[in-house]
């Protein structure tokens, strides 16, 4: 309409509804990144979600709002409030009836007083002892009487959140008789439940008659059971947190407000509970602290709370196996946390799901990690980096060819074979396909249309990549180049020489294979030992599994042999120095592979002199070569020296 104005300004409604959605591909390269700097890969994903995409939103900083709520809630007040309310009526009515009592001349009214005088000291068994007590004052009588339909309300209106209405005519025996009779049937319905005994029926008569006690319109027993169960257990978590004798006076008061009929039916109800969501019942007492004294209901308010906070921080922590973040209920989150809150746990929820839906992620025993197709983004990042080095700068001094995955082309053609890596041949399939359903545009393809280029099969490689995993690789600095360059050089072999078998072999106090996803996720061995004596015996082995290939042994090292295994045995023997029957053992594994006829070429890294000292003395003995590169240059290093082999052979 004419004359309306309109004012924009930042949106402050919670996240923006217009913001794009996290990129899963930019989460996955973050944690690529942290991988190939050296970092954990499980840290690296855990890192992902308690961060958040961009730094904002993730796990801590939603565990860290309910630990500062669960802080807050312990300084709400004193949980003996309720004690402590009852004995100030106590002791107004007392006053109130020793006013009274002096101002009459009897022997009755001299008997009152020494009643009263004589009371325990306990408020529970005073105010039990007084029950039957004949109250001159009706200022006395109303007090006396507000101790227990307050606690009976308090108490009911805690475990019942629709008796407001009946808690106000508490003391009505036709009240107390409704109410006797709800929870009766209520066990009934759990008992019936808890013999897993069908009760949809049951439940819906049940709803019909008492579902005015109940506003959260629970939708089945089990709903029901739920709502009942918190409520229960912060009850009894409140008597945990009160000293023995404060428990005891708290409990005294209880039975003595609700008399025998209700406290008997409220005890069987709670056995019910417990037996159906035991769970819940679990812990210790809180030590909540303040000045302010809480009601029944507000302390166990206060606990309630503190313990969804702590359901909710466990659930945040995702420290358990195969926990998800389908485990966060974001309906809590809402609840303590607010909705902001919860709308960035949601969206924590989609990205973990995205990352499983479109293959990311998977999960093994010790939670996620990455999918196979991840970890070939991972070594495809790597191998861009170390070809973005190969081909940068005036040196020029790598000639790089490129590199087909089946061989070289022979000129002749033949039709597609499921299997076949060759090359496509687009001129004869498009032919085929022509002759097939004649010209027109577009052309259509079928299946026995496409043919590949026939090609000569090259000399095929068989790779070793032994890589150090001793802590001083970590300590250094040198296990992100260490992992880029291996990442790096198994992408390239997969992708542009098939052909070729390589084998990652990992090395510390003892040597073991190594899968592209177990290299990734790889951490440095804390025990002492480097030993390339075992390393260098696994290599032999894959070099023999491959007779007809040209053997390459490359070895990625900043330490010179200190273990060596046992011949009798086969124990892992370390001693620093290196002793002689370690320098010893490793040698005869150079010459055995030296006698196969392999390529053994050492890259050092650091400036060991001990370690030069051995590098030089086997390069020269298998006449190898020896590289000392920069840890920036390890990649280049490894993958050109790995071209030039195979080229050169």
């Amino acid at each position: 309409m004419a004359g309306n104005r309109f004012r924009y300004g930042q949106w402050r409604g919670g996240p923006d509804p217009l913001a794009p959605p996290y990129d899963v591909r930019e989460a996955v390269d973050s944690v690529g990144a942290e991988v190939l700097a050296g970092g954990s890969l499980r840290e690296a994903l855990r890192d992902l979600l308690r961060r958040g995409p961009r730094g904002r939103g993730g796990l801590d900083d939603l565990a860290a709002r309910a630990r500062r709520l669960r802080q807050e809630a312990l300084r709400r007040g004193d949980l003996d409030g309720a004690v402590t309310r009852a004995r100030a009526l106590l002791d107004q009515a007392l006053a109130a009836e020793r006013d009274e009592l002096r101002g009459r001349d009897d022997e009755a009214a001299r008997f009152a007083e020494a009643v009263l005088d004589n009371l325990p000291r306990s408020t529970a068994r005073a105010v039990q002892e007084l029950e039957g007590y004949d109250w001159a004052s009706d200022e006395a009588r109303r007090a006396y009487r507000q101790i227990l339909d307050g606690l009976r309300g308090d108490v009911l209106q805690q475990r019942f959140a629709g008796l407001r209405q009946v808690a106000r005519a508490a003391a009505d025996p036709g009240a107390q008789r409704q109410l006797a009779a709800m929870m009766r049937d209520l066990n009934d319905l759990l008992a019936r439940h808890a013999r897993s005994e069908e009760t949809t029926d049951a439940f819906a008569e049940f709803m019909r008659r008492h579902g005015e006690f109940f506003p959260e319109q629970p939708g089945d027993v089990d709903e029901l059971v739920d709502v009942l169960a918190r409520r229960s257990a912060a009850g009894e978590r409140l008597l945990r947190s009160l000293t023995d004798r404060q428990r005891e006076e708290l409990a005294g008061l209880m039975r003595q407000s609700l008399g025998d009929g209700l406290a008997g039916e409220l005890s069987a109800l709670d056995a019910n509970l417990r037996a159906l969501r035991p769970d819940l019942y679990r812990g210790r007492g809180e030590r909540v602290r303040g000045e302010q004294p809480l009601g029944y209901r507000e302390a166990t308010g206060a606990l309630d709370e503190i313990a969804e906070l702590d359901e909710l921080l466990d659930a945040l922590d995702q420290d358990q196996p195969g926990a998800t973040l389908d485990d966060v209920d974001v309906d809590a989150v809402a609840r303590t946390l607010g909705r902001d809150a919860a709308d960035d746990a949601r969206r924590l929820q989609t990205l973990e799901r995205e990352l499983r839906r479109q293959g990311w992620v998977g999960r093994d025993a010790e939670g996620l990690t990455l999918s196979p197709k991840a970890l070939r983004r991972l070594a495809g990042t790597a191998l861009r980096r170390v070809f973005a080095d190969l081909t940068a700068g005036p040196r020029g001094r790598h000639e790089l060819r490129a590199a087909g995955a089946s061989g070289e082309v022979s000129g002749a053609s033949r039709p597609w074979e499921y299997g076949d890596e060759q090359p496509l041949d687009v001129v004869g399939t498009l032919t085929r396909a022509v002759r097939r359903a004649g010209p027109g545009v577009p052309v259509q393809l079928a299946a026995d249309d496409f043919e590949v280029v026939e090609t000569e099969r090259r000399a095929s490689a068989a790779v070793v990549l032994c890589v150090d995993l001793s802590y001083s690789m970590f300590s250094q600095g040198r296990w992100g180049p260490m992992k880029q360059t291996a990442l790096a050089l198994s992408h390239l072999m997969a992708t542009r020489f098939p052909q070729d078998a390589l084998q990652i072999v990992g090395f510390g106090r003892r040597a073991r294979p190594l899968t592209q996803a177990e290299l990734a996720a790889v951490e440095p061995d804390h025990e002492k030992g480097t030993n390339l004596q075992h390393a260098l015996r696994l290599a032999g082995r894959h070099l023999r599994r491959h007779p007809g290939a040209e053997p390459v042994v490359l070895v990625v090292t900043d330490g010179e042999p200190t273990a060596h295994l046992d011949p009798d045995d086969g124990e892992a023997l370390f001693y620093w120095p290196p002793l002689p029957e370690t320098i010893e053992a490793t040698v005869r594994e150079v010459d055995r592979l030296t006698r196969a006829g392999a390529t053994l070429n050492l890259f050092m890294l650091g400036e060991d002199p001990g370690l030069r000292s051995f590098v030089d003395a086997v390069a020269r003995r298998c006449r190898g070569r020896m590289f000392t590169p920069d840890l920036d240059d390890l990649g280049e290093y490894v993958v050109s020296d790995y071209l030039r082999a195979r080229r050169g052979r």
